[in-house]
């Protein structure tokens, strides 16, 4: 399924800072704070307030080197740009279609794209090193205090070569976390305990490099901290921006000719079973009521380990339902945010009665054919408009 990178909702809290080639360049107003936090330094330092502006140009240059970067790779793939929100560790993208938001969350396609602007830092910070070095040999690049307004020209150098450094942690939305969590969304088997990780690790991250920047009284790892926070949150308002983007519901791709395990059968029981099934988890009844979950790796697992027992024993006794008409987006936003073990399948109900299943496979192959048929959809009616 193609993520959804609609930052509508938080338009309020930036503004157009120019059009290139047709794309929306907007900066969030977290730079207005940056900048006047780097006036106060410099005001601090007994600088003068000048040298703290420039700091900040030098920040926002390094966001605009890898955007640049990343914007020509975007053109290079075929991915059409609508808007890009600057944040002070990267760019929040929009794009103009469907298909071409699909092409960004291509994994080869992510893959490559999260080193673009990492690699555009790395490059643009040596070089200018290797400039400076050449032309000011004086100048103490490698000295502690990197980013200062005391040492501008050092901080042009280290400013880059930090951003780039910080893109490759694996946090969400970072450029690392993104190819990571697009990794761990791949392997429906795992996906409870990956989307477990995945929703944790970011905040970990951002958190722990708050704590650092108290600890060591550097208020450049705070930032960066807040900075990743802040670009999960707009993320995550963006996709749930739209109530119900496209109009997909839940039983627009659920799952509704499935197969169901008794909690009392036995394990060997269930693998005879799960063998003429193409699902990957499996409802658990007992009578006509649902008690659990269970994924075919899970059993195969117990299996090896322990030899034959019941599906009782292993299955997930905790689970979140949702009815035919919520919307997929939310949906899957509360299950995952949810992050136990029964997200891997959600049972959809209609008064007190299962009539359908959501499972990361079925999702994925649901949603490849309802995305299609849109597409086929609006052809139609487009052609039909122009007649």
């Amino acid at each position: 399924m193609a993520e959804a990178h609609t930052i509508n909702s938080m338009t309020g809290w930036s503004f157009r800072l120019c059009r290139i080639f047709g794309v929306e360049v907007q900066l969030h107003s977290f730079f207005v704070f940056l900048l006047v936090l780097s006036m106060s330094w410099a005001a601090y330092l007994e600088q003068t307030l000048v040298r703290g502006a420039a700091l900040w140009l030098l920040l926002l240059l390094a966001v605009a080197v890898r955007e640049v970067a990343r914007g020509v790779a975007a053109a290079w793939y075929g991915i059409d740009l609508k808007s890009i929100l600057l944040l002070p560790t990267g760019g929040l993208p929009t794009y103009v279609s469907t298909d071409a938001a699909e092409r960004a969350t291509e994994m080869k396609v992510q893959k490559r794209m999260a080193l673009v602007g990492p690699v555009a830092n790395l490059i643009f910070g040596l070089t200018l090193a290797g400039l400076i070095l050449t032309i000011a040999p004086s100048i103490q690049i490698w000295e502690l205090h990197w980013v200062t307004p005391l040492h501008l020209l050092r901080t042009a150098v280290w400013v880059n070569l930090l951003l780039a450094a910080l893109n490759l942690l694996p946090a969400w939305p970072l450029d690392a976390g993104r190819v990571v969590r697009a990794e761990l969304l791949r392997s429906p088997a795992s996906m409870s305990s990956s989307m477990r990780s995945g929703t944790r690790l970011s905040p970990t991250i951002a958190l722990s490099l708050i704590a650092l920047g108290l600890v060591t009284a550097n208020w450049w790892w705070m930032m960066a901290g807040f900075g990743i926070l802040l670009g999960a949150q707009i993320e995550r308002q963006g996709l749930l921006g739209k109530t119900n983007p496209g109009g997909v519901q839940v039983s627009d791709v659920m799952l509704t000719d499935y197969s169901i395990l008794s909690a009392s059968a036995t394990l060997e029981d269930a693998v005879l079973q799960a063998r003429h099934s193409l699902q990957d988890v499996f409802p658990v009844v007992r009578g006509s009521n649902m008690v659990g979950a269970v994924s075919r790796q899970t059993i195969l697992e117990a299996l090896e380990a322990s030899g034959n027992g019941y599906v009782q024993g292993i299955m997930t006794r905790s689970f979140q339902t949702a009815l035919p008409a919520d919307p997929l987006i939310a949906t899957l936003n509360r299950v995952t945010e949810q992050a136990g073990a029964s997200s891997q399948l959600v049972p959809v109900v209609e008064g007190e009665r299962m009539i359908g299943i959501l499972t990361p496979q079925n999702l994925q192959r649901s949603m490849a054919l309802w995305t299609r048929w849109q597409r086929s959809v609006g052809r139609r009616t487009q052609e039909d408009e122009n007649r």
